[in-house]
Protein backbone atom coordinates (compact mmCIF):
# COMPACT_ATOMS: atom_id res chain seq x y z
CA UNK A 1 0.00 0.00 0.00
CA UNK A 2 1.59 3.24 -0.99
CA UNK A 3 0.67 6.11 1.02
CA UNK A 4 0.87 9.79 -0.30
CA UNK A 5 0.72 12.48 1.95
CA UNK A 6 0.63 16.22 0.58
CA UNK A 7 0.80 19.38 2.75
CA UNK A 8 2.19 23.04 2.19
CA UNK A 9 5.18 22.80 4.79
CA UNK A 10 7.19 20.08 5.58
CA UNK A 11 10.36 18.96 6.74
CA UNK A 12 13.60 19.99 6.52
CA UNK A 13 12.17 23.45 6.04
CA UNK A 14 9.54 23.74 9.12
CA UNK A 15 9.00 22.18 11.81
CA UNK A 16 5.47 21.89 13.50
CA UNK A 17 2.64 20.45 15.34
CA UNK A 18 0.99 18.93 11.93
CA UNK A 19 4.34 18.33 10.68
CA UNK A 20 5.31 15.95 13.38
CA UNK A 21 1.93 14.61 13.31
CA UNK A 22 2.24 13.88 8.94
CA UNK A 23 6.28 11.91 10.32
CA UNK A 24 4.52 10.09 12.46
CA UNK A 25 1.36 8.50 10.46
CA UNK A 26 4.05 7.87 7.76
CA UNK A 27 6.67 6.21 9.94
CA UNK A 28 4.83 3.67 10.62
CA UNK A 29 2.97 2.99 7.37
CA UNK A 30 5.14 1.28 5.06
CA UNK A 31 5.29 2.34 1.43
CA UNK A 32 4.92 6.43 2.50
CA UNK A 33 5.67 9.22 1.13
CA UNK A 34 5.41 13.35 1.50
CA UNK A 35 4.95 15.71 -1.34
CA UNK A 36 5.08 19.59 -0.34
CA UNK A 37 6.19 22.79 -1.19
CA UNK A 38 9.58 24.78 -0.52
CA UNK A 39 12.14 27.45 -1.18
CA UNK A 40 14.87 24.99 -1.73
CA UNK A 41 13.08 22.32 -3.89
CA UNK A 42 14.12 18.64 -4.15
CA UNK A 43 14.43 15.20 -3.17
CA UNK A 44 15.23 13.93 0.17
CA UNK A 45 14.66 11.29 2.97
CA UNK A 46 13.61 12.48 6.15
CA UNK A 47 14.37 9.69 9.08
CA UNK A 48 13.95 7.01 5.57
CA UNK A 49 10.41 8.73 4.76
CA UNK A 50 10.93 9.93 0.88
CA UNK A 51 9.97 13.78 0.76
CA UNK A 52 9.23 15.41 -2.74
CA UNK A 53 9.34 18.96 -2.77
CA UNK A 54 8.03 21.35 -5.23
CA UNK A 55 9.06 25.25 -5.70
CA UNK A 56 6.90 27.27 -3.78
CA UNK A 57 5.84 29.91 -5.65
CA UNK A 58 4.45 32.42 -3.47
CA UNK A 59 2.55 32.65 -0.10
CA UNK A 60 -0.32 34.25 0.48
CA UNK A 61 -2.52 34.08 3.33
CA UNK A 62 -0.86 30.88 5.09
CA UNK A 63 -1.70 29.40 1.30
CA UNK A 64 1.62 28.42 -0.27
CA UNK A 65 1.31 27.83 -4.31
CA UNK A 66 3.37 25.70 -6.51
CA UNK A 67 1.44 25.03 -9.77
CA UNK A 68 4.55 22.43 -10.59
CA UNK A 69 3.01 20.22 -7.46
CA UNK A 70 -0.27 19.74 -9.81
CA UNK A 71 1.78 17.97 -12.12
CA UNK A 72 3.56 15.48 -9.68
CA UNK A 73 0.99 15.01 -7.81
CA UNK A 74 -0.58 13.49 -10.99
CA UNK A 75 2.36 11.16 -11.71
CA UNK A 76 2.88 9.93 -8.41
CA UNK A 77 2.20 6.51 -7.81
CA UNK A 78 0.09 5.96 -5.05
CA UNK A 79 -3.06 3.66 -3.68
CA UNK A 80 -4.03 6.74 -1.72
CA UNK A 81 -3.43 10.01 -1.07
CA UNK A 82 -3.65 12.53 2.02
CA UNK A 83 -4.44 15.49 2.05
CA UNK A 84 -4.17 17.77 5.52
CA UNK A 85 -6.66 20.28 5.91
CA UNK A 86 -6.86 23.62 5.21
CA UNK A 87 -4.86 24.43 2.51
CA UNK A 88 -6.73 25.68 -0.31
CA UNK A 89 -3.86 25.33 -3.22
CA UNK A 90 -3.91 21.38 -2.07
CA UNK A 91 -7.58 21.27 -2.71
CA UNK A 92 -7.04 22.33 -6.05
CA UNK A 93 -4.19 20.58 -6.82
CA UNK A 94 -6.04 17.53 -5.54
CA UNK A 95 -9.22 18.15 -7.98
CA UNK A 96 -7.01 18.62 -10.93
CA UNK A 97 -3.96 15.94 -10.45
CA UNK A 98 -5.47 13.48 -8.08
CA UNK A 99 -6.97 11.27 -10.46
CA UNK A 100 -9.64 10.41 -8.32
CA UNK A 101 -7.80 8.22 -6.39
CA UNK A 102 -8.76 7.29 -2.91
CA UNK A 103 -8.18 10.55 -0.86
CA UNK A 104 -8.52 10.96 3.10
CA UNK A 105 -8.32 14.56 4.76
CA UNK A 106 -7.28 15.26 7.77
CA UNK A 107 -9.61 18.36 9.22
CA UNK A 108 -6.69 20.21 11.21
CA UNK A 109 -8.61 23.31 11.81
CA UNK A 110 -11.44 25.96 10.35
CA UNK A 111 -10.32 28.67 8.71
CA UNK A 112 -10.73 31.26 11.40
CA UNK A 113 -8.70 34.56 10.58
CA UNK A 114 -8.80 35.07 6.99
CA UNK A 115 -12.67 34.65 6.96
CA UNK A 116 -13.08 36.67 3.51
CA UNK A 117 -10.95 34.27 1.68
CA UNK A 118 -13.49 31.39 3.17
CA UNK A 119 -16.22 32.78 1.96
CA UNK A 120 -14.59 32.85 -1.86
CA UNK A 121 -13.17 29.42 -0.95
CA UNK A 122 -15.89 28.06 0.15
CA UNK A 123 -17.47 26.38 -2.90
CA UNK A 124 -13.59 25.10 -3.73
CA UNK A 125 -13.49 23.76 -0.60
CA UNK A 126 -17.24 22.03 -0.54
CA UNK A 127 -16.04 20.31 -3.96
CA UNK A 128 -13.12 18.87 -2.53
CA UNK A 129 -14.30 17.55 0.80
CA UNK A 130 -17.32 16.03 -1.18
CA UNK A 131 -14.76 14.38 -3.30
CA UNK A 132 -12.75 12.71 -0.11
CA UNK A 133 -14.07 9.40 0.99
CA UNK A 134 -13.02 10.01 4.76
CA UNK A 135 -12.43 13.41 6.40
CA UNK A 136 -10.78 12.64 10.01
CA UNK A 137 -11.41 15.34 12.66
CA UNK A 138 -8.51 14.62 15.48
CA UNK A 139 -11.03 15.31 18.59
CA UNK A 140 -14.26 14.85 18.90
CA UNK A 141 -14.93 18.48 20.58
CA UNK A 142 -13.38 19.78 16.71
CA UNK A 143 -16.11 17.45 15.59
CA UNK A 144 -18.70 18.72 17.75
CA UNK A 145 -17.68 22.49 17.46
CA UNK A 146 -16.87 22.87 13.60
CA UNK A 147 -19.81 23.85 11.15
CA UNK A 148 -17.94 22.45 8.15
CA UNK A 149 -17.32 19.27 9.44
CA UNK A 150 -20.78 19.00 10.64
CA UNK A 151 -21.86 19.35 6.81
CA UNK A 152 -19.86 16.29 6.49
CA UNK A 153 -20.35 14.42 9.38
CA UNK A 154 -21.49 10.80 7.37
CA UNK A 155 -18.06 10.64 6.44
CA UNK A 156 -16.01 12.01 9.08
CA UNK A 157 -14.01 9.47 11.54
CA UNK A 158 -11.94 11.10 14.84
CA UNK A 159 -8.80 10.07 15.07
CA UNK A 160 -6.27 11.63 17.69
CA UNK A 161 -3.22 13.40 16.99
CA UNK A 162 0.04 11.11 18.61
CA UNK A 163 3.40 11.24 19.10
CA UNK A 164 6.24 8.55 19.45
CA UNK A 165 8.56 9.06 22.72
CA UNK A 166 11.96 7.36 20.29
CA UNK A 167 11.54 11.04 17.98
CA UNK A 168 12.78 12.29 20.95
CA UNK A 169 16.35 12.63 22.45
CA UNK A 170 17.28 11.93 25.98
CA UNK A 171 18.14 15.42 27.37
CA UNK A 172 22.10 15.53 28.17
CA UNK A 173 22.77 15.95 31.91
CA UNK A 174 24.65 18.76 31.09
CA UNK A 175 22.20 20.60 29.53
CA UNK A 176 19.52 19.82 32.23
CA UNK A 177 22.44 21.11 35.19
CA UNK A 178 23.22 23.98 33.01
CA UNK A 179 18.78 24.91 33.05
CA UNK A 180 18.24 24.50 36.92
CA UNK A 181 21.60 26.72 37.79
CA UNK A 182 19.68 28.96 35.46
CA UNK A 183 16.50 28.64 36.39
CA UNK A 184 15.79 26.05 39.24
CA UNK A 185 13.12 23.98 38.66
CA UNK A 186 9.92 25.51 39.44
CA UNK A 187 9.44 27.42 36.17
CA UNK A 188 6.50 27.22 33.89
CA UNK A 189 7.12 26.75 30.38
CA UNK A 190 5.87 27.59 26.67
CA UNK A 191 6.96 25.68 23.58
CA UNK A 192 5.86 27.00 20.05
CA UNK A 193 5.28 29.48 17.61
CA UNK A 194 5.06 32.62 18.49
CA UNK A 195 1.82 33.38 16.43
CA UNK A 196 -1.53 36.03 17.37
CA UNK A 197 -3.59 32.97 18.42
CA UNK A 198 -0.98 31.55 21.36
CA UNK A 199 -2.45 33.93 23.82
CA UNK A 200 1.05 34.73 24.84
CA UNK A 201 0.01 38.30 25.47
CA UNK A 202 -2.21 37.20 28.11
CA UNK A 203 0.88 34.85 29.51
CA UNK A 204 3.27 38.39 29.89
CA UNK A 205 0.20 40.31 31.41
CA UNK A 206 -0.35 37.35 33.72
CA UNK A 207 3.94 37.37 34.77
CA UNK A 208 4.89 40.41 36.97
CA UNK A 209 5.14 39.84 40.51
CA UNK A 210 4.72 35.75 40.37
CA UNK A 211 7.81 34.29 42.03
CA UNK A 212 8.82 31.97 39.46
CA UNK A 213 10.27 32.50 35.94
CA UNK A 214 7.74 31.82 33.04
CA UNK A 215 10.05 30.61 30.09
CA UNK A 216 8.89 31.19 26.04
CA UNK A 217 10.62 28.65 23.60
CA UNK A 218 10.41 29.30 19.70
CA UNK A 219 10.35 31.89 17.76
CA UNK A 220 7.49 33.76 15.19
CA UNK A 221 5.70 37.35 14.30
CA UNK A 222 4.77 38.03 17.22
CA UNK A 223 7.91 38.09 18.95
CA UNK A 224 8.89 41.73 18.76
CA UNK A 225 5.81 42.77 20.14
CA UNK A 226 5.60 40.43 22.86
CA UNK A 227 9.62 41.43 23.95
CA UNK A 228 8.56 45.02 24.09
CA UNK A 229 4.99 44.16 26.11
CA UNK A 230 7.31 42.50 28.80
CA UNK A 231 9.40 45.14 29.21
CA UNK A 232 6.58 47.76 29.40
CA UNK A 233 5.16 45.94 32.14
CA UNK A 234 8.63 45.05 33.99
CA UNK A 235 8.23 41.57 33.32
CA UNK A 236 11.18 40.54 34.00
CA UNK A 237 10.64 36.84 34.84
CA UNK A 238 9.77 36.36 31.60
CA UNK A 239 12.55 34.79 29.38
CA UNK A 240 12.39 34.36 25.34
CA UNK A 241 14.64 31.69 24.45
CA UNK A 242 14.06 31.63 21.03
CA UNK A 243 14.34 28.69 19.06
CA UNK A 244 15.37 25.33 20.78
CA UNK A 245 16.46 21.96 19.53
CA UNK A 246 14.61 19.27 20.25
CA UNK A 247 17.51 18.16 23.24
CA UNK A 248 16.95 21.43 24.39
CA UNK A 249 13.29 21.31 24.64
CA UNK A 250 12.67 18.21 26.49
CA UNK A 251 15.08 18.87 28.78
CA UNK A 252 13.09 22.35 29.05
CA UNK A 253 9.87 19.84 29.83
CA UNK A 254 12.21 17.70 32.08
CA UNK A 255 12.54 20.46 34.40
CA UNK A 256 9.41 22.49 34.24
CA UNK A 257 6.53 22.47 36.83
CA UNK A 258 4.30 23.08 34.54
CA UNK A 259 3.02 23.19 30.68
CA UNK A 260 1.41 26.52 29.81
CA UNK A 261 -0.84 26.52 26.51
CA UNK A 262 -2.77 29.50 26.84
CA UNK A 263 -4.01 29.63 22.61
CA UNK A 264 -7.26 31.75 22.98
CA UNK A 265 -8.58 31.14 19.24
CA UNK A 266 -10.12 28.22 17.30
CA UNK A 267 -7.16 28.65 15.03
CA UNK A 268 -5.63 26.13 17.64
CA UNK A 269 -7.10 23.20 17.10
CA UNK A 270 -5.39 20.58 18.83
CA UNK A 271 -1.33 21.13 20.59
CA UNK A 272 1.38 19.24 19.91
CA UNK A 273 3.37 20.51 22.72
CA UNK A 274 0.11 19.61 25.33
CA UNK A 275 1.24 16.07 24.21
CA UNK A 276 4.83 16.71 24.64
CA UNK A 277 3.90 17.65 27.63
CA UNK A 278 2.00 14.89 28.61
CA UNK A 279 4.86 12.16 27.67
CA UNK A 280 7.17 14.43 29.65
CA UNK A 281 4.70 13.53 32.69
CA UNK A 282 3.73 17.68 33.53
CA UNK A 283 0.31 19.12 34.18
CA UNK A 284 -0.81 21.19 31.78
CA UNK A 285 -2.78 24.90 32.06
CA UNK A 286 -4.58 25.73 28.65
CA UNK A 287 -7.79 27.12 27.26
CA UNK A 288 -11.22 26.11 26.94
CA UNK A 289 -11.92 27.20 22.76
CA UNK A 290 -13.79 24.43 21.92
CA UNK A 291 -10.89 22.65 20.46
CA UNK A 292 -8.55 19.30 20.96
CA UNK A 293 -6.91 21.14 23.42
CA UNK A 294 -9.71 20.54 26.16
CA UNK A 295 -10.20 16.65 25.03
CA UNK A 296 -6.31 16.46 25.38
CA UNK A 297 -5.88 18.01 28.84
CA UNK A 298 -8.57 17.06 31.82
CA UNK A 299 -9.49 19.87 33.79
CA UNK A 300 -8.76 19.00 37.58
CA UNK A 301 -7.14 15.83 36.22
CA UNK A 302 -4.40 16.41 34.13
CA UNK A 303 -3.89 19.82 34.68
CA UNK A 304 -5.98 23.14 34.60
CA UNK A 305 -8.04 24.04 31.63
CA UNK A 306 -9.17 28.00 32.30
CA UNK A 307 -11.23 30.48 30.21
CA UNK A 308 -9.67 32.21 27.10
CA UNK A 309 -7.58 35.41 27.39
CA UNK A 310 -8.31 35.64 31.01
CA UNK A 311 -4.97 36.89 33.14
CA UNK A 312 -6.88 36.37 36.35
CA UNK A 313 -7.31 32.69 36.15
CA UNK A 314 -3.74 32.23 33.98
CA UNK A 315 -2.19 33.74 36.85
CA UNK A 316 -4.23 31.65 39.93
CA UNK A 317 -3.69 28.16 37.86
CA UNK A 318 0.37 28.83 37.21
CA UNK A 319 0.61 30.13 41.01
CA UNK A 320 -1.91 26.73 41.71
CA UNK A 321 0.76 24.27 40.68
CA UNK A 322 3.61 26.18 41.47
CA UNK A 323 2.60 26.18 45.24
CA UNK A 324 1.70 22.67 45.38
CA UNK A 325 4.53 19.64 44.31
CA UNK A 326 2.18 17.05 45.37
CA UNK A 327 -0.46 18.26 43.22
CA UNK A 328 1.64 18.48 40.26
CA UNK A 329 3.62 15.72 40.82
CA UNK A 330 -0.17 13.67 40.27
CA UNK A 331 -1.18 15.20 37.80
CA UNK A 332 1.43 14.74 35.77
CA UNK A 333 1.52 11.43 36.24
CA UNK A 334 -2.32 11.25 35.23
CA UNK A 335 -1.24 13.25 32.14
CA UNK A 336 1.66 10.70 31.11
CA UNK A 337 -1.00 7.24 31.60
CA UNK A 338 -3.44 9.82 29.23
CA UNK A 339 -0.56 9.71 26.75
CA UNK A 340 0.65 6.23 26.49
CA UNK A 341 -3.34 4.98 26.53
CA UNK A 342 -4.75 7.43 23.89
CA UNK A 343 -2.05 10.03 22.25
CA UNK A 344 0.85 7.61 21.30
CA UNK A 345 2.17 8.02 16.91
CA UNK A 346 1.95 4.35 17.17
CA UNK A 347 -1.66 4.52 17.67
CA UNK A 348 -2.61 7.19 15.69
CA UNK A 349 -0.87 5.34 12.86
CA UNK A 350 -2.17 2.35 13.30
CA UNK A 351 -5.71 3.59 13.19
CA UNK A 352 -4.91 5.40 10.16
CA UNK A 353 -3.81 2.28 9.05
CA UNK A 354 -6.82 0.42 9.39
CA UNK A 355 -8.67 3.62 8.10
CA UNK A 356 -6.40 2.98 4.48
CA UNK A 357 -7.45 -0.37 4.17
CA UNK A 358 -11.51 -0.46 4.10
CA UNK A 359 -11.31 2.60 2.20
CA UNK A 360 -9.26 0.70 -0.43
CA UNK A 361 -11.49 -2.27 0.24
CA UNK A 362 -14.84 -0.02 0.21
CA UNK A 363 -13.31 1.73 -2.99
CA UNK A 364 -12.90 -2.01 -4.84
CA UNK A 365 -16.09 -3.10 -4.13
CA UNK A 366 -17.62 -0.12 -5.53
CA UNK A 367 -15.68 -1.08 -8.70
CA UNK A 368 -16.55 -4.61 -8.87
CA UNK A 369 -20.45 -3.81 -8.42
CA UNK A 370 -19.58 -1.13 -11.17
Amino acid sequence: MKVLHCYRTFYPETQGGIEQSIFEMARYTAGSEVLTLSNTPGAVSVNGIPVKAERRWLSMASCCMGPSLVSDLYKKQADIVHLHFPWPFGDLSYLLGGRRRPLIVTYHSDIVRQRALGAVYGPLMRLFLNRADRIVATSPDYLASSPVLREFVDKVEVIPLGISESSYPQPAAKSVETLRERFDDGFMLFVGALRYYKGLEFLVRSAPGLPFPILIAGKGPEEKRLRALANSLGAENVHFLGHVDDEEKMALLHLCRAVVFPSHLRSEAFGVTLLEGMMAGKPLISCDIGTGTSFVNLDGETGHVIPPADVSALRAAMLDLSGNREKAADWGSAARARYEATFTGRKMAEAYGHLYRRVLTERADKQAVA
